[in-house]
């Protein structure tokens, strides 16, 4: 049903909304190229073959969005948007299934057995898992289990910002032996702080003390074979938007890349991690930056159009298996 939202200015444009807004704001009298006509009827067009509605047959891909907010989705709005976005470039609908973090930590006080059960029979069958962004310790056990079931059972995996971290604590912990790895956010006596505080940050206050705004992006020499640096089309170099004030700790880098895990860009001083990505995974990345926040309707986030992607391949792949199965009577 999303995309009756975005097909609304075509909807006006049928009921000769277009003509009365030029006559309103005088825009034909507004000097134009040739170019800049042609290039805005091309945009329109592509914005209707886009944005019409599809039949019913059309297949839909389910993304588990596992976070901390989940009671106020309004919280992920651009993430929602985003996936949006890259769900419509593959013509597809998307059946996105909100996950409660904590829910899937191991039932205490803070959930039930229901609650547990309920979260991880969301999760497992999903056919890729997004960790966004948050801030503070609650409910980030559970989105590390969560990673962890998206790297050992080939589930597709985008983590973004907080959502990358968990995913390099939990690869530190099962991957590289180091069981107390985390993060200094999480637990200030950490034993093996896997995330650290930026050199930069005033540590007492934290107001106003984020590292914001676009920031370059450098792939790294010997990453050609990177799904997510694919998508940018050969750039070396990008541009995205940041939120944060951690970042992953140096001093584990070499033990984390020894391990499998590739540190694929960094930024223009070459010290602080920007993506990771697992090689001989369908679509295992995380990003430090938040690709959402440049997603358009006809220009999908890079990460996440490669993310929906690589969740319809597992899709098409489960249902190839299921189909491919013998029968129990066998038939």
């Amino acid at each position: 049903m999303f995309r009756l939202r975005y097909h609304v200015p075509a909807l006006l444009e049928d009921q000769g909304l277009l003509p009365s807004i030029t006559k309103l704001l005088r825009l034909d009298l507004l000097e134009k190229t040739p170019q800049q006509t042609a290039n805005g009827a091309k945009i329109w067009r592509d914005w209707k073959a886009l944005t019409a509605p599809r039949s019913e047959s059309c297949k839909s891909v389910t993304i588990a969005l596992v976070g901390k907010y989940t009671t106020f989705m309004d919280s992920y709005v651009s993430v929602l948007k985003s996936l949006e976005h890259s769900v419509m470039a593959w013509e597809h609908k998307l059946n996105l299934v909100a996950v409660e973090a904590s829910h899937l930590e191991q039932p205490s006080q803070a959930s039930s057995q229901e609650e547990y059960d309920l979260a991880w029979s969301k999760v497992r069958p999903a056919d890729g898992i997004l960790v966004p962004g948050g801030f503070g310790e609650r409910g980030t056990e559970g989105m590390i289990a969560a990673a962890q079931w998206a790297r050992e059972n080939k589930t597709p995996y985008l983590g973004i910002c907080l959502g990358m971290q968990v995913a390099i604590i939990e690869f530190a912990r099962h991957m590289c032996n180091i069981p107390e790895a985390g993060s200094i956010e999480l637990s200030a006596n950490c034993p093996d702080p896997i995330i650290i505080f930026m050199p930069e940050i005033d540590k007492e206050t934290m107001g106003g003390t984020m590292r914001l705004g676009s920031r370059p992006t450098i792939f790294q020499e010997g990453t050609e074979w990177s799904k997510v640096r694919k998508l940018y089309e050969g750039k070396e170099v990008i541009s995205e938007r940041h939120r944060h004030r951690y970042e992953v700790n140096p001093e584990y880098i070499e033990r984390l890349s020894a391990a499998g895990l590739h540190f694929i860009g960094k930024d223009d001083k070459n010290v602080r991690m920007e993506v990771i990505e697992l090689k001989d995974h369908p679509w295992f990345v995380g990003v430090q930056f938040h690709p959402e926040y440049l997603s358009r309707v006809l220009q999908p986030s890079k990460p996440y159009l490669g993310f929906v992607s690589a969740a319809i391949a597992n899709r098409v792949e489960a249902e190839s298996t299921k189909l491919a199965a013998p029968t129990t009577n066998g038939v």
